[in-house]
């Protein structure tokens, strides 16, 4: 990902989660809303000379599958309480962070409306920091994990993130003055290596690795075949495990079955079709995989609050339609 300058200090809000996934930076991301309702998204993106700090609040909990640009080491936290995030299979509790490793692949899950941070440094800036404010070099660990600092340390980092944030949103010309930038970039560095370098990793138990393995190839999968149609044989050949182990995975990863993943992946592909006002009802449905068209019809409106030819129906300028183009991979297709 290229630094792009001050400029893209921005705050921006999103009702499409394409749109809002989409603008997620130094991240390619891909996700489905995972619960019936007005989905709603502020996403805060913050460069300053060396670090990168984002902040995300949702609306509706969603699962999402992520690669994170392997330039960069990104730590990620939540940012508020009483919710439920999931990373890389990982639960994030208050008071722990999630260290990722070189170009990390996996599923962010929400469980509850949510509020998210992210900090990130190139992995020579983590070297050379690390060396001088603490003596050693560091650098990405070889699995994603999750560490715990110190209180005190913690809190100096959220209450930094916090900052940085407040101000894009309500004195972004003093954030872009060169001294109070650098000021905020230099007191971030040295908090986040603070926390990286004392913080108590946690050991994960042996089956993370395996688990982590097969949800990669599951999307690799379902990527590799956006076009065509998969059934369940298909994906338990695919990632070389039994359904039994596949659901496991899919209820870590993604806090719901393989198939209830599958289905509500068609749906929202179907949802985007829809929305773009192409061809019929029927014909969108069955691309999809959905032949009992009573049952789509009542399935769909559970999901998104109205009927198909409702949304069929929406003129494509209409504050609802899609508003992101050339997103970076179709969903895929299922049976």
């Amino acid at each position: 990902m290229i630094k792009v300058g001050m400029a893209s200090n921005t705050v921006r809000t999103f009702t499409d989660p394409d749109a809002y996934h989409a603008a997620i930076r130094n991240t390619k991301a891909e996700g489905i809303v995972t619960a019936r309702g007005e989905f709603s998204a502020e996403l805060t993106n913050i460069w300053l000379d060396r670090v990168f700090v984002q902040s995300g609040n949702e609306s509706l909990p969603r699962v999402a599958y992520s690669t994170i640009d392997p330039t960069w080491l990104a730590i990620a936290f939540a940012t508020s309480l009483d919710q439920q995030i999931s990373v890389n299979g990982l639960e994030l509790p208050q008071g722990e962070i999630v260290v990722f490793r070189a170009g990390a692949e996996g599923h962010n899950r929400s469980s509850t409306a949510c509020q998210w941070g992210s900090i990130a440094l190139t992995h020579a800036d983590v070297a050379a920091a690390g060396q001088a404010l603490s003596g050693r070099e560091l650098g990405a660990p070889a699995v994603t994990h999750r560490i715990k600092p110190t209180p005190l340390l913690l809190s100096r980092l959220l209450n930094l993130h916090e900052a940085a944030g407040h101000l894009v949103k309500t004195a972004p010309d003093i954030l872009g003055k060169p001294e109070v930038g650098r000021a905020m970039d230099q007191a971030l560095v040295e908090a986040m290596i603070a926390c990286l370098a004392t913080g108590d990793p946690f050991a994960e138990r042996s089956a993370y690795r395996h688990h982590a393995r097969v949800m990669r190839r599951l999307e690799e999968l379902l990527y590799a075949d956006s076009e065509g149609s998969l059934y369940m044989d298909d994906l338990c050949k695919a990632t070389g495990v039994s359904y039994r182990t596949l659901h496991a995975c899919c209820q870590e990863h993604l806090g719901m079955s393989p198939k209830r993943y599958l289905l509500l992946r068609r749906m929202h592909l179907a949802h985007r079709a829809l929305r773009m006002g192409e061809t019929s009802v029927t014909e969108i449905a069955t691309d999809y995989g959905f032949w009992e068209l009573g049952r789509f019809s009542v399935t769909y409106r559970s999901l998104f609050g109205e009927s198909p030819s409702t949304t069929l129906r929406r003129p494509p300028d209409d504050s609802k339609a899609l508003e992101v183009a050339g997103l970076r991979r179709q969903f895929a297709k299922f049976a």
